[in-house]
């Protein structure tokens, strides 16, 4: 084994080599001894010295390699040689498998102790260091140690012990039972799986003769095969039990939510049952209450339309709306508008489907249509409660909407979502629910529409030129000329995707006068065309792009959120 070790003790050489004073070590050994933390993290956090200067000088005194390994390709195999417990407490990863040697990524290679741990797990092989930073390691750990084969052992496992599933011993599933017991340890394996890649939905789909299991990751959905179809009736049996939902009911869809602890986060899952051709399908969304709430700045909203947006906010009646499709942040942001009114001031009543996130101060409302607790029944309830702000989870009928407006009209602002595609048509949806067209331009303050776009993986971006097709397509938005793009190569911080995590983009119509106008007289061309052509109204398209020539996101997001146009006939030269 290669055993590299320092001459003289970390921070007398660093003060040797003038990197840092006397001064600044003692400073930070007094640090450390305070934290327990190691003296290389105590420099970093005090800023005596950056983590690279740091890493790089450790390698030229051991005379081992100094790694990037956010671009470099890991084999999978080659990683598994080193437990996921074991890499994860020493911080170290087996980057390459060479034969006879492997090459071993630490973040701290001068700690001989947790080499002479790893020596017995890695024998006979020989281990050559190389010096990596730790948090590309800790992006390594989540991207190569997936549950994919513990999932599929399991499930195996689970398909010899309920050879029938149609015969299931329900004591055998009770919430209660042991830990151990096959399908807690399954599904527990899958809800740390997508905790560990951030996943935001799991997808469960019995077919003929594969079970589908998907994660949604950024937006998009990454799939597992099992072949063990015959653990599906027990895996939502589990589910369902764990939600409170009639586990006898298999031919109508039912919804539910319970409440797990996975790796430290606590996450709120919302479940849905569906009965389709080959069992039932089950759809979770994970909400991770550990991870708190975005503020407006965290959304992605850029400055000007920030400053606008809380004009808007201090306004002491009126509606706002927020709109876009499913999954593309509305609640997200109307929770980071609440966080920002709470105020002892103020009281704050909202009625929501279901509660995503429990606020103090806020007198948060659930609807349950099973008893007839509808939005419209809570609204009117909630008007009567001298409420200054109040949220409606979303705006669903007219009976809704006309009460949301009503109430905005007698001194409440009003905060409520609207699935439209862009902040023209919401108005338009609004008066095609049956609100009268009127009370909406008298009640109406502002619209804000938005999207979710996926961000380029800043380890592995580069640039590249449009092709022909990206090319007209940014001629007929009349786009300036010679734009700079980016684009992720995949790596292994992004999972070779070429993303990693997601923006927001905006597009904010404020109604004037104009607007208003128009609205009264229902002259819905006309309101297009005002909105369109006001100074400060920029569309998500326009925002998008500003994105993309910052190299925050690509050309092919931009498309996506923009409005729809037929790249094909425009390269035919045929009418929009």
């Amino acid at each position: 084994m290669q055993r590299p070790r320092l001459k003289m003790r970390l921070g007398d050489l660093l003060v040797h080599e003038g990197i840092i004073s006397e001064a600044q070590l003692e400073q930070a050994l007094r640090q450390q001894r305070d934290s327990g933390r190691k003296l290389g993290a105590s420099l970093i956090d005090l800023e005596f010295l950056s983590e690279d200067q740091l890493l790089q000088f450790l390698a030229q005194q051991l005379n081992v390699q100094f790694l990037d390994i956010a671009q470099r390709w890991i084999d999978p195999k080659a990683a598994q040689l080193l437990p996921e417990v074991h890499a994860r407490r020493l911080r170290a990863l087996v980057l390459e498998d060479r034969g006879e040697s492997v090459l071993l990524g630490m973040s701290d290679p001068a700690d001989l102790s947790i080499l002479d741990q790893i020596a017995p797990l890695l024998e006979p092989k020989i281990i050559e260091i190389a010096v990596v930073r730790e948090s590309q390691l800790i992006d390594a750990f989540n991207n190569l140690y997936r549950r994919t084969k513990e999932i599929q052992s399991i499930a195996h496992q689970l398909q010899e012990e309920y050879v029938d599933p149609d015969a299931i011993d329900f004591s055998v599933l009770n919430v209660e039972n042991d830990k151990d017991n096959t399908i807690v340890r399954l599904l527990q394996s899958l809800f740390e799986d997508a905790v560990q890649v951030r996943a935001s939905d799991i997808h469960i789909e019995p077919d003929e003769n594969v079970l589908r299991i998907r994660q949604r990751v950024d937006g998009v959905l990454q799939e597992s095969i099992l072949k063990e179809t015959g653990i599906a009736p027990a895996m939502v049996l589990r589910l369902k039990l764990m939600a409170s939902l009639d586990i006898s009911e298999k031919r109508l869809p039912q919804d539910g939510r319970f409440q797990i602890k996975v790796k430290g986060h606590t996450i709120d899952v919302r479940m849905s049952t569906m009965p389709v051709q080959h069992g039932e399908s089950v759809v979770m969304r994970l909400l991770d209450q550990s991870a708190g709430l975005l503020s407006l700045e965290e959304t992605g909203m850029p400055d000007d339309l920030l400053r606008r947006m809380r004009r808007i906010m201090q306004s002491p009646h009126g509606m706002v709306l927020v709109t876009g499709p499913t999954g593309s942040g509305k609640t997200t942001t109307l929770y980071g508008v609440l966080s920002e009114l709470n105020k002892p001031g103020s009281k704050i009543i909202t009625v929501e489907d279901p509660v995503e996130y429990r606020l103090s101060r806020i007198n948060q409302v659930q609807v349950n249509p099973k008893i007839g607790l509808e939005f419209s029944n809570v609204l009117r309830t909630c008007l009567r409660q001298d409420p200054d702000i109040l949220m409606v989870g979303e705006m669903r009928d007219q009976e809704t909407a006309e009460m949301g407006l009503r109430g905005a009209l007698t001194g409440h602002l009003v905060l409520s979502t609207l699935h439209t595609n862009d902040a023209v048509t919401s108005t338009l949806r609004l008066i095609d629910m049956g609100a009268a067209p009127y009370l909406v331009a008298s009640a109406l303050r502002a619209i804000l529409a938005q999207r979710l776009v996926r961000r380029v993986c800043q380890h592995c971006k580069k640039q590249y030129q449009p092709d022909e097709l990206e090319q007209t397509w940014l001629r007929h938005f009349k786009a300036p000329a010679n734009l700079t793009f980016w684009r992720g190569s995949g790596c292994q911080a992004c999972n070779y995707s070429g993303y990693k995590g997601r923006v927001g983009v905006f597009e904010l119509l404020v109604l004037n006068k104009p607007l208003a106008d128009a609205l009264r007289r229902n002259d819905t061309e006309e309101f297009a065309r005002i909105a369109y052509q006001s100074d400060d109204f920029r569309t998500l398209g326009s925002m998008a792009l500003d994105y993309a020539t910052q190299g925050i996101t690509s050309l092919d997001e931009v498309i996506r959120v923009s409005e729809y146009v037929d790249l094909d006939e425009l390269s035919a030269g045929e009418p929009r």
